[in-house]
């Protein structure tokens, strides 16, 4: 293995496993206490985060006439333990920057310029293609597959006793959670295997060659991480599928390429050898 030229060293000093430690444990704290502050001013707001969230489906009940929508509870330690919820979701989305930041200061000592250089794109485009999985989340298939479940209400029902939607908060909620943190990670899916591809794990001929089995796969994912409905997997599993395309030619871009080894014997031995 070639060593690294002169100007990209690793800018670390040598360190002690017990200083490894306590740098570690000075990152959690970090990490703890920016956490905990985004937890408190989540839970400060707590109500219009949940009316953020609530009102794609308000809009839909809305729209179709059933009244004015309301979410209820059922326990009476139901709704406090929804605010906490909302409260988590958005402590989480709040410190994810600050969490992230730390997770590289902890990391980026232990590598060299170069790689630094390398990683440094896909630490950005992280909280780009988690924030874009959400809001496709959001704005494209909550509207869709809300109006599909909420568009089996009637004012007459069976016999005569009508069917009305009332959702409860907590359930709603661990749906919405759940939607958008599952299309917020599957995004990362073309950080991962650039990733992968450029340390020599994958190749874009070897994911070129499971291209059929991966689109298979993926449909299996968005069965399992969207709601049964046809409308929520298809809308998860089309952008995946896009992603791992554009997975392919990223792969193409960063992974090693072969080394040629050249044949110095002149040709005109050869020929004499012939």
């Amino acid at each position: 293995m070639a060593k690294p030229a002169e100007e990209d060293q690793i800018d670390d000093k040598p360190m002690p496993l017990m200083d490894h430690l306590v740098e570690l444990r000075t990152r959690l704290i970090w990490s703890s206490v920016a956490f905990a502050l985004c937890f408190g001013i989540s839970y400060y707001f707590a109500d219009d985060i949940y009316y953020f969230l609530a009102r794609p489906l308000a809009e839909i009940l809305r729209n179709q006439g059933h009244g004015e929508p309301q979410l209820i509870y059922t326990q009476l330690y139901e709704a406090f333990f929804t605010r906490i919820k909302v409260a988590f979701f958005g402590g989480m989305f709040l410190g994810f920057p600050v969490i992230a930041t730390q997770l590289w200061l902890f990391i980026a000592p232990g590598l060299y310029r170069s790689e630094k250089n390398a990683f440094l794109p896909f630490l950005l485009a992280t909280p780009v293609l988690f924030f874009t999985g959400a809001a496709l989340a959001y704005y494209f298939v909550f509207p869709l597959a809300w109006e599909f479940f909420a568009s089996f209400q009637s004012s007459t029902g069976g016999g005569g006793v009508p069917i009305a939607l009332l959702p409860k908060v907590s359930e709603y909620l661990d749906l919405v959670m759940k939607m958008i943190f599952a299309f917020g990670l599957t995004f990362e899916l073309p950080v991962a295997l650039t990733l992968m591809a450029k340390v020599g794990i994958v190749s874009s001929a070897a994911l070129k060659r499971v291209r059929r089995y991966a689109y298979v796969g993926m449909f299996v994912v968005a069965a399992i991480m969207a709601p049964p409905d046809v409308i929520s997997q298809v809308a998860l599993a089309v952008p995946l599928i896009a992603l791992y395309e554009i997975s392919i030619v990223a792969a193409g871009f960063v992974e090693p390429k072969p080394v040629v080894e050249e044949d110095d014997e002149p040709e005109e031995e050869k020929k004499s050898d012939a």
